[in-house]
């Protein structure tokens, strides 16, 4: 039993070195924005749509990196993420062309991503601890992904404002390479078969049957949009109400920072209250600081309460969301499923970053998109009210498939 503990550990930590790498360089993805686009003589819709369809990649890979999670264990996808991301970014820096810039900040880290983040490693955390522990364990890694955006971000400022945007991405893609070393030593194994387990092709069936998972996919849906829209526009909103540039550094930084409270505490009243309740609340709240924030004065000050308040509720709906799944369905097949959920996350990302540049464009504004970020907030927290966390209950054993 010690050694199951101190392999879970391990595995944790492990984990949490790997999220906090690969989300503490994606966090400052938005820092880019300006300057690429001005150098390169482009409107923001462009590096807007190269982000777009990295979210949008990221979630159409991410059920199948977590299918082969499932069956195969995470490291291998986990090395194999990591390759392609730290590509990913050394072809970004030498990109002068839209093209380069898609497949490069689009294709290649979206694909990266998605072998090394949320869906398969907390699928490799679910099966590895015990169910009372599973939502506190998601919680710390999910907090760990916190840590590595509040962390990372200033060296990334750093980096961009010493070396320029070129070879700033040139020092992030030898940065991402420690993520291989971490995915390799990471020794998670797929979790045994039994006759009661249901084959891929039945775990699909049974979650596409269920109104509670669609529902939880839609209101990833919400986060998704909310959170990458605010991590991609939110320095260049403020660059154009008359803010420096460092506050919009500071309030992506206080994110991150405390993001790594609500994540963990997220993750913590979790396994003590009800999930899908917490959600509701959530996405309320989530809704009441952005219109607070739109509608009275801007201010630093503002902005860091902003940050401040998002932080809370940022990714605090990792551990909830994926907490559900596993209570639903079991943890055989939880990184193909949370996979599936996460999809939709990078679906409302997609709409989130793309409709941010392209109204940006069309308008010179980003008013139109707050408000749809509100009114999403009210549509996230009703959907959440009627999900149950109930474990189904399986009438008869299913023949494992092969």
């Amino acid at each position: 039993m010690a050694l199951i503990r101190r392999h879970s550990l391990l595995l944790i930590i492990l984990g949490s070195l790997v999220i906090s790498t690969a989300m503490g360089l994606r966090h400052g993805f938005g820092l880019f924005m300006e300057p690429l686009s001005s150098e390169l003589g482009w409107g923001r819709g462009v590096f807007a749509f190269a982000l777009a369809l990295q979210n949008l990649v990221w979630g159409l890979s991410q059920p199948f990196t977590g299918a082969l999670a499932d069956r195969f264990g995470a490291a291998k996808i986990i090395v194999v993420g990591g390759l392609l991301y730290a590509l990913g970014l050394l072809f970004m820096s030498l990109s002068t062309s839209v093209l380069g810039m898609t497949v490069s900040a689009g294709l290649l880290i979206g694909l990266g991503l998605s072998g090394t983040t949320f869906s398969v490693i907390l699928g490799a955390v679910g099966r590895a601890v015990a169910p009372e522990k599973r939502s506190m364990a998601m919680g710390i890694v999910s907090a760990a992904g916190s840590f590595g955006q509040f962390a990372m971000l200033p060296g990334t400022l750093g980096l961009l404002e010493w070396l320029g945007w070129a070879a700033a991405l040139m020092a992030m893609a030898a940065i991402a390479t420690i993520i291989i070393p971490l995915g390799a030593m990471l020794r998670d194994k797929p979790s045994a078969k039994t006759a009661a387990d249901l084959s891929l092709k039945d775990a699909l069936n049974e979650a596409a049957s269920q109104k509670g998972f669609w529902l939880l996919c839609l209101g990833f849906f919400v986060c998704g949009f909310q959170v990458v829209f605010i991590a991609v526009h939110l320095p260049g909103y403020l660059f154009d109400n008359g803010l420096a540039v460092q506050v919009g550094t500071t309030v992506l930084a206080l994110v991150g920072l405390f993001n790594i409270v609500g994540t963990y505490t997220a993750g913590w009243m979790g396994g003590i209250w009800s999930k899908p309740k917490l959600l509701t609340w959530l996405y309320l709240i989530r809704g009441v600081v952005i219109m607070a924030f739109v509608y009275l004065p801007l201010s630093p000050v503002s902005a860091y309460v902003f940050g401040i308040a998002m932080g809370l509720l940022w990714l605090s709906t990792v551990p909830l969301t994926n907490g559900i799944v596993a209570s639903v369905f079991g943890v055989r097949h939880l990184s193909m499923l949370g996979g599936i959920v996460f999809l939709f996350h990078q679906l409302g990302s997609f709409m989130g970053v793309w409709l941010g540049g392209y109204f940006y464009d069309l308008t010179g504004h980003y008013n139109t998109v707050w408000q749809l970020a509100i009114v999403l907030s009210v549509i996230a927290a009703a959907l959440h009210w009627f999900i149950s966390e109930k474990p189904l209950e399986r009438s008869q054993p299913t023949t494992v498939s092969t």
